[in-house]
């Protein structure tokens, strides 16, 4: 039997893990990334149970392991400090798993370098998607590839989806901005976790190199920008926070923060076609409030893979990776909206009762209202 072939849009944590999930079935992939170089900057990420149990399956588990930290520290409190709760963590780890955390940037790289280096190609822009026979040909800046397979993980804005789903509804903004940076504080942060305000957020993470993943979220027009520079804008929107969120905005240098303005995607009729697949962004982009757009795009890698194995016959196994995948991820959307129109109110009255909500839920709550995230175990 010849070996089988597939060709994956986008170099980012969705696409290098399909192509690692693929490779290490066999499959002969070459990963098609727009951008000059494999990379990037300015974010950590939470690797929940889920996504940590994807990762196993991948065989970078343990790399993973040693180049991230437990996040032994979470919770929500008030803009003056105050906790409204603070999560179990050891409760959640003993019914779920653990989560770590890491860069961005290294969980990347772990992901890369377990790949033979012939099948990663950068600077390649997708143009078009097409049936070719049997086979499906992708056009890019570089040229034309064909394949048994082609997986769509080129994120939110996909080339892939516009071709291959002209009539699919685009990204719709979800109200507000975020500002994402890695700063590195000068001492251990104390406690990180959420603080949620009137409109307004802002998370704290600790890296395991003793830098703090900060992330700050306001209602904002869409592609707007601060004119005095946005380390300026965020001290004037969380002005009188408690400590330390002053002083890491102020230990910010001028070009720590990254801001991205937060879109969606409505809900998907298909994530597939033929012989295509959409996965991660592309297929079911989601607001970060759970945490979970990069852990559900390596769920989607893996039992991608896994199914390509049950099935031999490629449309028959995206019709089930469509079926398995579609209602899952679009469930974990629909929470983490949610929660951020949750985090978006602003009236005193409605901050109040949810503050007080909050707080008056039990810590034992929480792994039990994860659950259905977390329990996520790889296909056999």
């Amino acid at each position: 039997m010849s070996e089988r072939t597939a060709v994956v849009a986008g170099g980012g944590i969705g696409g290098l893990a399909a192509a690692l999930a693929l490779h290490r079935r066999g499959w002969d992939v070459e990963v098609l990334e727009r951008a000059p170089a494999f990379g990037e900057v300015g974010a950590g990420i939470s690797l929940w149970a889920n996504g940590v149990r994807a990762l196993e399956a991948l065989g970078v588990g343990r790399a993973v392991r040693d180049r991230s930290m437990p996040e032994r520290e979470a919770g929500i409190r008030e803009p003056g400090g105050r906790w409204l709760s603070r999560a179990d963590t050891g409760a959640l780890e003993r019914r779920h798993g653990s989560v770590v955390v890491l860069h961005r940037a290294h969980l990347l790289d772990l992901l890369r370098e377990a790949l033979p280096e012939r099948m990663l190609r950068t600077g390649a822009e997708v143009r078009a998607v097409r049936r070719a026979g049997e086979r499906v040909e992708v056009e890019h800046t570089g040229g034309v590839s064909r394949a048994d397979l082609v997986v769509g993980a080129d994120g939110i804005g996909s080339a892939v989806r516009r071709s291959v789903w002209p009539d699919a509804p685009g990204p719709r903004y979800a109200g507000y901005t975020v500002w994402r940076a890695v700063i590195d504080p000068g001492r251990p942060l104390r406690a990180g976790g959420e603080t949620w305000g009137r409109g307004r957020r802002v998370g704290l993470v600790s890296l395991p190199d003793g830098r703090v993943y900060m992330f700050c979220v306001a209602d904002a027009p869409a592609g707007g920008r601060a004119p005095d520079g946005e380390p300026a804008e965020l001290g004037r929107l969380f002005s009188g926070w408690h400590a330390p969120i002053p002083e890491l905005l102020a230990a910010a240098p001028e070009d720590a923060f990254v801001r991205h303005d937060i879109h969606e995607l409505p809900p998907l009729r298909t994530y597939v076609s033929g012989r295509v697949a959409l996965l991660g962004d592309a297929a079911h982009a989601m607001t970060p409030n759970l945490g979970q757009g990069g852990n559900q795009a390596l769920e989607d890698a893996v039992t991608l893979a896994a199914l390509l194995d049950r099935h031999p016959a490629v449309e028959r196994a995206l019709a089930a990776y469509d079926r398995e995948r579609r209602p899952r991820t679009q469930m974990i959307a629909r929470r983490s909206r949610w929660i951020g129109e949750a985090t978006r109110w602003s009236s005193p009255l409605a901050v109040a009762a949810r503050n007080t909500l909050i707080r008056l839920t039990p810590a034992s709550a929480m792994p039990r209202a994860l659950a259905p995230v977390l329990d996520w175990r790889p296909p056999t």
